[in-house]
């Protein structure tokens, strides 16, 4: 009943939310001489606000229509290559001519965790100039029908496996934080199948291998819970309209929820600074602030068996890090990759992956040779920063395209060795 109450309280603020909205235009429009006055931008600002405050944020859009490649631009097109009822696979095309050479190809495989893919928008656009790029794009489980079946953690690494067949040889996998561990699951198992598609190479950014390492806040409230807690307290069924209506799902809005109180000073302190850069009719950095947000605050739901089903097995279980995990009633064992190359990508400042989780699968893939495994920890960044902003295309995405074109090759023969290329902050170690 919760879910209904707040589609009801939802639909009950859109009259309130249209007329905030006309005020705003109102307040705002250069024609009205009260738009130049402290006072008309405080009253637009204060129904922009409340607007912003109450409304549901769609799905965003990638928007990316060029790169630049070689010192000219380049037109990008989005083509949906694959599709499954709980995921597109994107294809961002590049107008290039086709005697250029080929560039590596990176899919790039999108968490799963109530945002939408487009939050690797500049993970997106750091290495279009560099590879062929791909995304998975999860669909948001309130838009699937009951009819289309049930997705849980092994339909996901199935989902991984196909899409890498789709993709075909010499495919290069870049996991962002939550798909780290299916990601690794997937080529496992894949690698105990002696598959010949297998990827030439895997990238893991602050993905959470073995949260015992470095607990934080986000793993320690799953290892104080039963599951039993979460199915009573955080799975709902999705309302009428909606095409998934009585599909058990993890709301998006809980989701959110969760991740708004975890640093609700900070974003509390945004909002305030926005309402008052609106007053000030300071328009950049609250133009940052919408574009930020509209990001932010755009989520999905989840189903509630992939959900639990992953909370249990990597956050309660350990199971991956302790070798029990299972797929399809197969062991995943990590021991059995030889050929695919490893890289992992840490933030030195992650509250949401401690440092240590990601690089834990180094250990676990015991018979990787020395010249197909590389971690790197890229200091003074949090989560966030492992896959967006300034450091990451700086740093981090020029070693992750390094790494591809570096593997794309033929896979070696495979020989047990320990972990010897460690990079932190551009130095080895």
């Amino acid at each position: 009943m919760f879910y209904q109450l707040y589609e009801m309280n939802h639909a009950a603020m859109a009259p309130l939310r249209a007329t905030a909205d006309a005020m705003r235009l109102a307040f705002g429009n250069p024609l009205n001489p009260l738009s130049h006055t402290v006072i008309g931008r405080t009253v637009a600002a204060s129904f922009e606000v409340f607007e912003r405050s109450t409304r549901r944020y769609g799905k965003p859009q990638f928007g990316l229509a060029t790169t630049t490649i070689d010192g000219s631009p380049v037109k990008v097109t989005e083509e949906i290559t694959w599709s499954k009822p709980f995921c597109n696979l994107i294809h961002f095309k590049r107008a290039l001519p086709s005697v250029r050479p080929d560039d590596p190809k990176i899919l790039i495989t999108a968490p799963m965790s109530g945002h939408y893919a487009t939050l690797l928008r500049g993970t997106v656009e750091a290495l279009l100039p560099h590879a062929e790029v791909y995304i998975t794009d999860w669909v948001d489980a309130r838009m699937v029908p009951l009819t289309d079946g049930l997705f849980d953690l092994d339909d996901y690494i199935d989902y991984v496996i196909e899409m890498v067949h789709h993709l075909g040889p010499r495919t290069n996998i870049v996991a962002v934080c939550q798909p780290s561990v299916p990601v690794l699951a997937a080529v496992a198992r894949m690698e105990a199948d002696s598959d010949p598609l297998a990827p030439s190479s895997m990238t893991l950014m602050g993905g959470p291998i073995d949260t015992r390492i470095n607990p934080t806040a986000v793993n320690e409230l799953a290892k104080n819970k039963p599951i039993e807690w979460f199915k009573e307290n955080v799975i709902m069924d999705v309302p009428w309209p909606q095409p998934g209506f009585m599909r058990p799902v993890y709301p998006g809005f809980l989701q959110l929820s969760g991740f708004m109180s975890m640093n609700l000073d900070r974003h509390m302190t945004a909002q305030k600074d926005f309402y008052m850069n609106l007053i000030k009719n300071d328009g950049d950095p609250a133009e940052k602030h919408r574009d930020f947000y509209d990001e932010y605050l755009a989520v999905m739901d989840l189903t509630a068996e992939f959900y639990l089903q992953t909370v249990e097995t990597v956050f309660m279980q350990h199971a991956l890090p302790k070798g029990e995990m299972m797929h399809r009633d197969k062991p995943v064992d990590c021991s059995a990759i030889r050929n695919v190359a490893l890289l992992t990508v840490e933030g030195e400042n992650d509250d949401i992956s401690g440092v240590g989780q990601t690089k834990a699968a180094q250990t676990l893939c015991t018979n990787l040779p020395d010249d197909k495994r590389m971690h790197y920890m890229q200091p003074d960044v949090g989560h966030y920063g492992v896959f967006n902003g300034s450091r990451f295309r700086k740093e981090i995405a020029p070693r992750i395209v390094a790494f591809a074109k570096e593997h794309s090759t033929p896979a070696a023969r495979p020989q047990s060795s320990p972990v010897k290329r460690v990079i932190k902050g551009g130095k080895s170690a």
